[in-house]
């Protein structure tokens, strides 16, 4: 048991910020209240720090890409643009050096995906940062990863010489998939209303929980036009669970999202003009879509940009204009929300995951760093007890 004494706490909640006593019992937080801590609990003193959940990124590679690695890892089962039978579960690495690098830095849960080269990539999972394997690491799964533009375009149609070549081609190979799906739910429904023998298919099985279970689809788009066409594609077949993830032209529709009720997975937005769908790339975008009425998580889409660094993203965001006062949901309730898991992650609240970062500062301000880090009641970082002189790992 351990009682963070002393602090600053940002519950992520409608309690908003107090100064309170956090205590951490076996892997959940027990209790966020004034007092005495208890007497069997192992004080850390933590006055003049801030207290908040560990963040959430609701969109990273980390487990999957391979840090340090020139490959993509993982990410993209590139053997056909239509994939919904891989699991990223099976993809994970939990000995991945981003993970670290994200526990270490406050990050305690990411959504693990499948890349955006398939135009249907697989099903993606929301993972804890720390742990052994895999398994004890999975928080659940989260959704049906989807792409538009020019990545599928360019993966299959340019370097493959296969459909999808062009965003129409995207789009029709994204409603075949769909369409087959229904025709394959019919199908298995009426064999067993009739009692009769079917043949399953794994990708079709996963599909269906996207039309008939709420499995949220979730889909790559940058350009506002693909956006539009996942929208569109979304009523056609009656998809009502759906996120956009990166959304970088967002803030020129964001009444749309708005309208829709479609939450926006917004970045990664430091980064340099690597295609032309990124021209209007800008981190005004949260707070365009925030004033709008639209729920918005900020990720790094990690190895892109390192997972450590999503409190800059954060403060980044923050000084074009998102508001300050929402600065942590957005990378804390928020993306939980999105992802379906705030029931274990995102606040302090009691009963929730004891995954809890220590900060000296204000945490998305350049000059603030970690103190202590929890993962399931864990304490796997103090900076006192585990930060290395990177000059004493040099490789002489």
């Amino acid at each position: 048991m351990y009682a963070l004494v002393g602090g600053t706490v940002h519950t992520a909640t409608e309690r908003g910020t107090i100064d309170a006593t956090v205590v951490i019992d076996d892997s959940e937080i027990v209790s966020v209240e004034e007092g005495e801590p208890p007497a069997e609990a192992t004080v850390i003193d933590v006055s003049g720090h801030h207290v908040t959940p560990g963040l959430v990124d609701a969109h990273s590679h980390a487990g999957m890409a391979e840090w340090g690695e020139p490959e993509d890892g993982d990410v993209n089962e590139g053997t056909a643009a239509v994939t919904p039978h891989v699991n990223a579960l099976d993809g994970f690495h939990p000995r991945d050096e981003e993970l670290k690098h994200a526990f270490q830095n406050g990050v305690t849960s990411v959504s693990a995906r499948m890349g955006s080269g398939n135009v249907i990539g697989g099903i993606i999972c929301s993972m804890k940062t720390h742990g052994l394997t895999a398994d004890e690491m999975l928080i659940r799964e989260d959704g049906m990863k989807a792409a538009m533009g020019e990545n599928p375009k360019r993966f299959h149609g340019e370097e493959q010489g296969r459909q999808p070549s062009t965003r129409p081609g995207v789009a029709a190979t994204l409603r075949e998939a769909l369409m087959e799906a229904e025709d394959y739910v019919d199908r298995r429904e009426h064999a067993r209303n009739e009692g009769e023998p079917f043949e399953r298919d794994l990708g079709m099985e996963n599909l269906a929980r996207v039309l008939t279970e709420g499995l949220p689809l979730r889909v790559h788009a940058h350009r506002s036009d693909d956006i539009m066409t996942v929208f569109r594609i979304a009523e056609e077949f009656g998809i009502e669970s759906l996120s956009i993830e990166h959304a970088t032209e967002g803030h020129l529709i964001a009444e749309e999202f708005a309208e829709r009720d479609v939450p926006a997975i917004v970045g990664p937005s430091l980064y340099s003009g690597a295609k032309y769908e990124l021209r209007n790339i800008t981190f005004e975008t949260p707070a365009i879509l925030r004033e709008a009425g639209v729920k918005v998580a900020i990720q790094t889409d990690a190895p892109v940009l390192p997972q450590q660094h999503l409190d800059v993203c954060v403060g980044l965001a923050v000084r074009e204009g998102f508001p300050a006062e929402e600065a942590l949901e957005a990378v804390t309730r928020y993306p939980a929300e999105i992802l379906g898991i705030d029931d274990r992650v995102g606040t302090l609240e009691p009963g929730t995951d004891a995954d809890v970062a220590v900060w000296d500062g204000v945490f998305y301000e350049n000059d603030s760093r970690t103190r202590h880090v929890f993962v399931d009641g864990e304490h796997v970082f103090d900076r006192e007890r585990d930060a290395v002189d990177p000059r004493d790992e040099y490789d002489w």
